[in-house]
């Protein structure tokens, strides 16, 4: 039994599920990072959350696991290109900590697919990309409708 101190859920909006976010690019940043064991207790992966930073999906997560750990060189191969396309999409190119990856902005490009186990559709994240940066009003002196002039 556990004491839950006055709880009154008349005061407190329920939990909704969450559908999957629709498939797109979306402006994140990593928040939390750890190493996890496999299912199969062979290696370790390191479980990365992204929170959508804008637009009408702000707030929402989004979770990628790299193989960094792994009997399989080929799974192993793909987790390191993912790892150097974050790294390089944020602007670290050789962290010594995971840590130094979270608060960064970039754009993550995520799809929807159905889940093998249960059937269920579920996010997944298929790339990364650094962010656009706006420029800066110095930057664009001179220029007409956002050209600069050596575009024109």
């Amino acid at each position: 039994m556990a004491n839950l101190n006055g709880f009154n859920a008349n005061e407190v909006d329920p939990a909704v599920g969450f559908d999957p976010i629709p498939a797109g690019k979306y402006l994140a940043i990593i928040t939390e990072s750890e190493m996890k064991p496999t299912k199969a207790g062979t290696g370790q992966y390191l479980q990365l959350t992204f929170q959508v930073l804008d637009g009408p999906y702000k707030g929402r997560l989004v979770w990628a696991r790299l193989n960094l750990d792994n009997p399989s060189e080929m799974a192993v191969k793909i987790a390191r290109a993912e790892l150097s396309s974050i790294c390089r999409a944020v602007g670290v190119m050789a962290p010594k900590d995971s840590i130094e990856l979270h608060n960064l902005p970039l754009v993550i490009k995520v799809g929807c697919k159905k889940r093998d186990d249960t059937g269920e559709i579920t996010n997944e994240i298929k790339g990364y990309e650094a962010r656009q940066q706006t420029a800066s009003p110095a930057v664009t002196t001179g220029s007409v409708g956002g050209v600069p002039p050596w575009k024109r």
